[in-house]
């Protein structure tokens, strides 16, 4: 039942929205089919798959509202969650914040966000395509680690001022990290798609794999300031934040506004139509994107678009909730979902072969913010450290801490790289100057 036509999901929110009594309604519907498979040691430990729809209905009155979810979608659930909204909404304090809910909108023609062969996956594809890493592993005696995950499903909104809404969206993602028996090497890869047909587990696995074995026996060379290669994953990647991920994140106008972002301006304001950035720098969202084809509204219904956040280096726009829009006259954009930062056509291998001397960098992990105003964060390099001489890599070097900030990093750029999907983003390869290391790490 993961995934519902338009008719019959709109069918099921038109009964909601009738059983209501409410001064406004909003019901919002998602569905995903999704499963994954996890291996250790070069072999599957374990795996799983959920199928689950679920409603989510918000009551109204005046400016005091409630919410009350379900997952069966007979008359008297139906019912039932309504009645719980609404009680809900009798109960809770009015919001100081409220904003009415959205009237009919127009969105984009749904793109590309949606693939059979990703709808398809089943357990002997998740098995096969761990067993083509998992074997290719084995058999150059290293030691792996994988993760694929997919998920297929929609969402669709009603309400009772006359917004509808429907798409349906895929994903199919994996990443692997591959270590030498004697645990000295380690390399990573990680690749996603729209589409399960262009994913290729074998592929990604050699990468990391030769990224392992050429990393054993890693040097120790003086922290400083260096001309670094990051690689995608090291400008996407982290246990939970990352640096193109967090200057993304600071976009947030009223954050900007109220004085606890880079962006903010003293005195008050922001800091919008200033040049932040190299002008080689630029940055928009695009759900029509057919790399990065995504929703085409936020979750309070609001339209999505071509928005443009970084262009030719100068800060173009800031996402904003709707309270915050209506309050400061700004433009009402809501945040994107993903993002695309363009780039030239240089592959890492020929931004290694255009460096007389840096460092290329696989991965960071771990990263932690510093100091909020001026966007600073402090990480490690994982899975794959390098020396480069003269455009080659001449040996593997112990991984750093390092502090950074993606502002300074961003006006230090040397070259730009073809952006490659990771995370539901376009992102390049990027080779700056002057990338400040902290101290050596022992880790792997």
């Amino acid at each position: 039942m993961a995934i519902l036509s338009k008719d019959d999901a709109q069918t099921i929110l038109k009964k909601v929205l009738a059983f209501s009594t409410a001064d406004e309604c909003e019901a919002t519907l998602t569905g995903s089919l999704a499963g994954n498979v996890r291996s250790a040691r070069n072999a599957i430990s374990t795996s799983g798959i959920t199928d689950n729809v679920s409603l989510a209905v918000q009551a109204r009155f005046g400016k005091r509202s409630g919410v009350a979810t379900c997952n069966q979608f007979d008359e008297a659930t139906l019912r039932r969650c309504v009645q719980r909204a609404e009680e809900i909404a009798r109960l809770a304090p009015e919001s100081p914040e409220y904003v009415p809910l959205l009237g009919p909108q127009t969105y984009l023609a749904a793109p590309q966000s949606f693939a059979p062969a990703t709808a398809a996956i089943d357990p002997d594809y998740r098995a096969r395509q761990m067993a083509t890493s998992t074997q290719y592993c084995e058999a150059r005696k290293l030691s792996s680690a994988g993760f694929l995950n997919d998920s297929a499903g929609f969402v669709a909104k009603r309400n009772s001022k006359g917004l509808e809404a429907y798409q349906q969206v895929a994903n199919v993602a994996f990443s692997i990290t591959v270590r030498t028996p004697d645990g000295t090497g380690s390399g990573y890869a990680a690749a996603d798609y729209v589409d399960a047909a262009r994913l290729d587990a074998a592929r990604l696995t050699k990468v990391a794999a030769d990224k392992a074995a050429a990393s054993v026996g890693a040097r120790a060379i003086e922290p400083g300031k260096y001309t670094v290669i990051l690689e995608p994953n090291a400008l996407l990647s982290g246990v939970d934040t990352s640096l193109l991920g967090a200057l993304m994140q600071s976009f947030d106008a009223r954050a900007a506004d109220e004085g606890r972002s880079f962006l903010s301006k003293k005195g008050g304001g922001n800091r919008k139509g200033e040049k932040l950035f190299d002008e080689r720098v630029t940055i928009y969202s695009d759900p029509l994107n057919a790399d990065i084809a995504d929703l085409t509204f936020a979750a309070d219904g609001r339209p999505l678009q071509r928005t443009a956040w970084i262009e030719k280096g100068v800060v173009k726009n800031l996402y904003t909730s709707r309270f915050w829009a209506q309050k400061t006259g700004i433009p009402n954009l809501p945040a994107p979902n993903g993002f695309v930062m363009e780039g030239g056509t240089q592959s890492t291998a020929d931004l290694i072969k255009g460096t007389a001397k840096g460092i290329l960098v696989t991965r960071l992990w771990y990263i932690r913010e510093v100091d909020p105003q001026t966007l600073l964060y402090t990480g490690l390099t994982r899975d794959g450290t390098f020396y480069i001489e003269n455009g080659k890599i001449k040996f593997p070097v112990k991984n750093f801490r390092f502090n950074e900030s993606p502002i300074i990093m961003l006006n230090n750029l040397e070259a730009i790289g073809k952006p490659v999907r990771l995370a539901g983003n376009l992102v390049p390869p990027l080779k700056i100057r002057d990338f400040t290391f902290t101290s050596l790490s022992d880790a792997i």
